[in-house]
């Protein structure tokens, strides 16, 4: 944020911050307060839990959201307030990845998703690999509580490990992408130096 601003910048930062923590904590508790006592009226276990622990349940869900929610709307308003040179030469930036992206097909339009969101795919599916193995693994009679945790876990890290490979393949794709195109441009470069030299 600028350094030298005014009060009625300051005031509109404000209410732009406060309009995104309601929303957020809006958001947030429509979904945390219906699964809490969802939760209550159906699981004896969460029934049992002491209360403070419960609503530390919801506070973990809505107090990280609300913070969020309030930091977009503030990147947003200080967004809004660029008009010099530099915004111009963003938005030009944008308009250029937004015209590389549409030309791509479906295929390198998904390999280009996943390479700018790898760290979401890798927790979502240590995430998702990890409830699927739960519930496979809890369906065992047999098996102590203790040993159910432990075949989840492991089934889990050998997904998350195929996951990490799979993203390690497509980092050192987009790295050697990379370095062609920069090659490229320098014979592109240097080609038009001598041609007009």
């Amino acid at each position: 944020m600028k350094v030298n601003i005014s009060a009625d910048e300051w005031k509109d930062h404000d209410s732009a911050v406060f309009r995104g923590a309601l929303e957020g904590f809006v958001a947030s508790a429509a979904v945390a307060v219906p699964g809490f006592y969802y939760l209550h009226r159906r699981s004896a276990w969460y029934r049992s839990l002491p209360l403070p622990l419960r609503v530390a349940g919801v506070v973990l869900i809505v107090g990280p959201y609300t913070s969020m929610k309030a930091e977009w709307r503030s990147l947003e308003f200080e967004r809004k307030q660029w008009s010099d040179s530099g915004k111009l030469e963003l938005d030009r930036a944008a308009a250029e990845e937004e015209a590389r992206f549409n030309a791509l097909s479906t295929t390198d339009k998904a390999f280009d998703w996943a390479s700018r969101h790898q760290y979401s795919i890798i927790l979502g599916s240590w995430a998702l690999s990890m409830a699927a193995a739960g519930a496979i693994v809890a369906k065992d009679k047999y098996m102590t509580l203790a040993q159910k945790a432990v075949q989840a876990r492991m089934w889990a890290q050998g997904l998350t490990i195929g996951v990490l490979l799979v993203a390690g393949v497509l980092t050192q794709k987009n790295r050697q992408e990379a370095a062609a195109s920069v090659y490229r441009r320098s014979l592109l470069a240097d080609f038009s130096r001598r041609t007009t030299a």
